[in-house]
C-alpha cells in the first residue's frame, strides 16, 4: 500500500478526494485528512507518507510554505497539488514537472496522476517543489525560469534558453543543449510542447521536432526542406510550418 495524506481546508473537498481514492485508487491508504498546513505538517512527521495531496490555497498559508518546515533531505514524499489556479499558474506546474489535480477533481485525473507517481516515486521531490515555488513567485519571464526534466531516476533543471531543440523518440524526447550536450528524457514530445507552450521562441515544426527558433541557423529547401540548427543539429520541418517559422524569425 502507498500511504498518503490529504491537506485541504474544505471538508467537502477532503471527503470527495478520499472517496475517489477509495473507489479508483485502492493501492492508496489515506493515513490522515487535515484542514490546514500546521496539522498537515504534524501528520507528515507522524505518518511519514509517500504521497501528499496538498491544496495550494490554504487559510493563512500557501501550500508551497510546506517547504519552509522541512529541510530538503527530509522531503522524502511526493506532492500532488489540488488547485483551481488559472492557466498561467498551471504552466508553472508543468514547467516544474509537478502533478496537480484541477478542481473539481475527476477520477481519471487522479488515476493518471497516481500512475505517474508510481513510475517516478524514486525521484527526489525537493528540487521540483523549490523550482515550482520560484516559478510561481517570479514574473512571467519564461525565458529565465527553469524547466524540470525527468530522466530515468533523476531530474535535470534547465532554462528554456539553453535548449536548441528536442527530437521525439516514441515515449521519450532527446534534448540538444547549447553547451553541446544531449540526453534522453522520459517524457514524450507532446509533454514538452505543452510545458513550453508559453515560451514564445519554441515551435513544433514537425511531428518529431520541437525547436528554439532563436537557434535556427539555416533553412534548406532541398530534400523536402529541413533546418540546420546551432551546434550542427538537423531538424525536419513540415511544409505547412515553413511560413510560420519565417514569420517568427523575422
Amino acid at each position: 500500500m502507498i500511504s498518503c495524506i490529504i491537506i485541504d481546508d474544505e471538508p467537502r473537498a477532503r471527503n470527495l478526494l478520499a472517496a475517489i481514492i477509495a473507489q479508483y485508487c485502492p493501492q492508496l491508504s489515506v493515513e490522515a485528512s487535515c484542514e490546514d498546513l500546521p496539522s498537515g505538517i504534524k501528520a507528515i512527521r507522524k505518518h511519514q507518507p509517500q504521497l501528499v495531496f496538498l491544496d495550494i490555497e490554504l487559510p493563512g498559508h500557501s501550500g508551497l510554505e510546506l517547504l519552509d518546515f522541512f529541510n530538503d533531505d527530509e522531503i522524502n514524499f511526493s506532492v500532488i497539488f489540488t488547485t483551481a489556479y488559472n492557466e498561467y499558474a498551471l504552466q508553472a506546474f508543468k514547467f516544474s514537472a509537478i502533478d496537480y489535480l484541477l478542481k473539481p477533481i475527476q477520477h481519471q485525473q487522479l488515476s493518471d496522476a497516481v500512475a505517474r507517481f508510481e513510475k517516478q516515486q524514486a525521484v527526489k521531490a525537493a528540487g521540483q517543489l523549490r523550482t515550482l515555488q520560484q516559478n510561481l513567485n517570479g514574473a512571467a519571464d519564461w525565458e529565465n525560469k527553469r524547466i524540470v526534466v525527468p530522466i530515468a531516476q533523476s531530474l535535470k533543471f534547465i532554462k528554456p534558453c539553453e535548449i536548441i531543440m528536442l527530437k521525439g523518440e516514441a515515449a521519450y524526447s532527446e534534448f540538444y543543449l547549447t553547451d553541446g550536450s544531449t540526453f534522453l528524457a522520459s517524457r514524450n514530445l507532446k509533454h514538452f510542447e505543452e510545458a513550453l507552450a508559453h515560451v514564445p521562441f519554441f515551435m513544433r515544426c514537425h511531428k518529431s521536432y520541437l525547436i528554439n527558433t532563436r537557434c535556427v541557423a539555416e533553412y534548406v529547401k532541398s530534400d523536402g526542406g529541413f533546418l540546420k540548427m546551432q551546434g550542427g543539429g538537423i531538424a525536419g520541418i513540415s511544409a505547412e510550418r515553413v511560413e510560420e517559422l519565417l514569420k517568427r524569425i523575422r
